[in-house]
């Protein structure tokens, strides 16, 4: 089960057919909040997290997940991050596609963070 979070409807909903389209179930949420208030985490495999959000940056809801033991990975979408932003999301190991989501990008990371060998060891 892959999670997207992301307040704009077009994004989300694309991003959802192309999922779909490449074999995966898709949840989406149009906040941070939204997300965090489901409680169905446990199932996620990935979460694919748009940085510029009202109320919750990206980070700030990975910061979020992290508190509540969820450790599933998280892709971080956003159009021209900064260098701050790419070492704060380095520092937390969330890797960042860019906007817009040309080509295979966002699948290719995804298939890269829901695959055996990347899970963590128990």
């Amino acid at each position: 089960m892959i999670a997207i979070v992301d307040d704009d409807p077009a994004v989300r909903n694309s991003l959802k057919f192309a999922l779909e389209v490449e074999g995966f179930g898709v949840r989406v949420y149009p906040g941070a909040q939204a997300m965090l208030d489901d409680g169905k985490l446990a199932d996620v495999s990935c979460f694919v997290v748009d940085q510029n959000m009202p109320a919750m940056t990206g980070l700030e809801l990975v910061a979020r997940l992290r508190d509540r033991s969820v450790f599933a990975p998280v892709i971080l979408i956003t159009s021209q991050p900064s260098a701050v932003l790419r070492l704060r999301a380095s520092d937390v190991g969330v890797p960042i596609v860019e906007k817009p989501l040309l080509g295979n990008a966002l699948v290719d990371r995804i298939r890269l963070a829901v695959a055996p060998e990347a899970r963590p060891q128990a």
